[in-house]
């Protein structure tokens, strides 16, 4: 693994986009908080270190900061916002309220040749989110932009490698953006653009086979991207060491457990035994409402299925290891690397204590968008690569209330109207995710065929992302929900109502739980 580029999280919306926007540059970033010690950061040997904005006043009591030994360590930073305004307060620099707050769309003058600003128009629009604006500049640095709320829109200090921009180069907002953000890592920080696909492949390869050896590997597969890459990927490190159960937990979505059992093993080659746990699974989810708790115990009857599976596997092969498709976003949610919790996945969070194997998680510092990348790469079917994100917890996250077989079965239904009709209009690729949600807790008065209904309601979450760190409700034609809706509540019984989740994320997540 080469040297990280680590994105300092101050509480940012964004700080994992700041990381995505890294790797799209071919550099390798991972996120760290911003009170992780500094003699921490640089045990990770950084390659360079991004400042991330946040919500906070530099001069406000408890603000967050770095030790400033950072600054003088020698590693290459550029700080954005909040790490723009930090790292110029910490170097003697001035930060104030100057009464002109900037919000969204603002254009930027470039006021001197720089290497973090080179080649881009002298004026050019770029997207602000600050109340406080840097004054003056720490000695040493120079000033190269300006906007007309904040007079050092950005600076940069060639000799020490440090450089910062008041406004949001991540934002897609921010036309010339990434640009800035290649600057920084290639010419300032002098970073080569080496994280590629191959690379990518070659060094976990060579990962899995220095940890696993000539034993024996179990994958769960789901059938979806990210385990079916995960798979792949062992298969090409370890070949016939790798058996793969795929578990029908009964939470699955229509026909998919056919079409797994049925596809998969003719695709890839790769031995797979079904296992029907469903029993088992609704069983355990009986009376449970709580979201957390459902990850929680349908991550453990996962390992625990695993486990049965092995010890019926264990007369031919001993198994060993585990293989999960665990993406990066995975476990920045879950609380991995110190940042904020916000759900616990289920092959994150929700494994049980006592594990009874080691876990090989080939796509754990990885996006989504890179594993599909990598799929094409490794020269999995495109339907599979592109086949819409799937929660590990399936269809049980996507009650909201107690999963009995009753309410899947209405889940499914309205979930497989939705799906064949945005096909039918050609719309998959544009649109990332598209969860159905049954609020089985809540009815609503309802009137069909001339009588009263007294019905559950589904929501309808299409939503566009890159990575599924941030993403925004997709904008389908009136006409296919429309369609949509008719269909559910004409041939679903029991939903009587179809309604629309319009919330970005954030505020919101994807799924509801």
């Amino acid at each position: 693994m080469q040297q990280p580029v680590l994105v300092v999280d101050f509480g940012a919306q964004y700080a994992q986009l700041i990381a995505r926007r890294v790797r799209e540059a071919q550099v390798y970033s991972e996120i760290v908080p911003s009170d992780m010690p500094v003699s921490e950061m640089l045990a990770k040997n950084p390659a360079a270190v991004i400042l991330s904005g946040g919500p906070a006043s530099v001069y406000a009591e408890g603000a967050p900061q770095v030790d400033e030994a950072l600054y003088t360590s020698g590693v290459p930073i550029l700080g954005i916002c909040y790490g723009f305004q930090s790292m110029a307060r910490a170097l003697g620099g001035t930060v104030a309220r100057t009464g002109t707050s900037e919000y969204g769309g603002t254009e930027l003058t470039v006021r001197a040749d720089s290497t973090l600003l080179a080649g881009l128009p002298e004026r050019q629009s770029v997207w602000m989110s600050h109340g406080d604006s840097v004054t003056e500049a720490p000695e040493g640095f120079t000033v190269v932009a300006a906007t007309e709320g904040a007079p050092v829109a950005a600076f940069e200090n060639l000799e020490a490698r440090l450089a910062g921009v008041q406004y949001h180069p991540e934002a897609a907002h921010t036309p010339h953006g990434q640009a800035v953000i290649r600057h920084f890592l290639h010419d300032i920080a002098g970073i080569a653009p080496s994280w590629t696909n191959t690379q990518i492949i070659d060094e976990q390869v060579a990962a899995i086979r220095a940890q696993v050896g000539d034993r024996r590997v179990l994958c769960a597969l789901s059938g979806g991207v990210d385990s079916s890459v995960a798979a792949a990927l062992v298969h090409r490190a370890v070949g016939d060491q790798l058996t793969c159960v795929f578990v029908d937990h009964g939470l699955l979505r229509e026909g998919e457990a056919e079409q797994v059992e049925k596809d998969y093993a003719q695709l890839t080659g790769i031995d797979v035994r079904a296992v029907d746990a469903s029993d088992r699974f609704l069983t355990a989810l009986e009376g449970v409402s709580d979201p957390e708790e459902k990850r929680k115990i349908i991550g453990r009857e996962f390992i625990r299925t695993f486990e049965a599976a092995a010890r019926d596997i264990a007369a031919e092969k001993d198994i060993e290891f585990l293989v999960q498709g665990t993406l990066y976003p995975d476990v920045v949610e879950s609380g991995g690397g110190g940042t904020a919790s916000i759900k616990s996945h289920h092959n994150v969070g929700g494994l049980p204590e006592d594990l009874r194997f080691d876990l090989v998680e080939p796509l754990r510092n990885l996006f989504k968008d890179e594993v599909r990348a990598i799929g094409v790469e490794l020269g999995l079917p495109e339907a599979m690569v592109w086949r819409h994100p799937f929660p590990g917890p399936g269809l049980g996250i996507r009650i909201v209330g107690e999963v009995t077989r009753e309410r899947l079965d209405l889940l499914r239904s309205a979930d497989a109207i939705a799906r064949a009709e945005l096909t039918a209009a050609g719309l998959d690729r544009s649109v990332w995710q598209f969860p159905v949600v049954l609020l089985a807790d809540v009815r609503s008065v309802g009137v069909q065929g001339d009588g009263r209904t007294y019905g559950h309601p589904v929501v309808l979450r299409p939503v566009t992302s890159e990575d599924a760190m941030t993403a925004d409700w997709s904008r389908l034609p009136y006409e296919l929900l429309a369609k949509i809706s008719t269909r559910i509540t004409n041939e679903v019984p029991e939903i009587n109502r179809v309604v629309l989740d319009v919330t970005s994320k954030p505020p919101g997540t994807i799924e509801w739980e």
